[in-house]
């Protein structure tokens, strides 16, 4: 009995920080992560460079990173992501589902190990499938995607207004270098 008397102590600490967790601060503003309602996954295909994105430890410090997306005959998506880092070109191969195109077409999955999938939820596509703002389920991971390497000043404008719109950080963007 002696030697699980500190796991009497230690629950009353973990159900308090559990409890404190669980509640937002008073000024926290929830993010809108809604996606796409329609979804042509064959016109989603092919290369998309990477405008702007939250910073996270799987990019970091990387430049030129292109996305390029591939439907292959089975459905999926085979997705290979490059981008230049400390002057050298690293890529990375994964795959890609869309679980329920019927009720969610714009919420995706992507894994680049194993079997571990991540979110990939296309909230904002213009008609002609030219630009396109991509999120996660949690609000730390954002993109702006183009189909050319830089984005219209007035098509950029309108994805700053959507983004802040949603409840995101604008000041958590990080701007892609993409030319020379």
């Amino acid at each position: 009995m002696k030697k699980y008397i500190h796991y009497l102590y230690a629950f009353p600490i973990l159900a308090a920080l559990l409890a404190h967790s669980s509640f937002q601060s008073p000024d926290y503003t929830p993010v809108d992560r809604q996606t796409v309602s329609s979804l042509n996954v064959e016109r989603y295909m092919g290369k998309w460079y990477e405008i702007a994105r939250f910073n996270h430890s799987f990019e970091k410090g990387m430049t030129h990173v292109v996305a390029e997306y591939t439907l292959l005959p089975d459905g999926k998506i085979q997705v290979l992501n490059q981008g230049m880092k400390n002057g050298e070109m690293k890529n990375i191969l994964g795959k890609a589902k869309q679980p329920d195109p019927e009720q969610s077409p714009g919420q995706l999955k992507v894994s680049f190990f194993l079997w571990f999938y991540s979110d990939y939820n296309i909230m904002e596509l213009d008609p002609d499938y030219q630009y396109a703002l991509v999120g996660s389920s949690s609000d730390n991971y954002l993109w702006i995607l183009s189909r050319t390497p830089e984005m219209p000043k007035k098509k950029l404008d309108d994805y700053l207004r959507i983004i802040q719109q949603r409840g995101y950080d604008l000041s958590k963007l990080i701007w892609v270098k993409q030319g020379n």
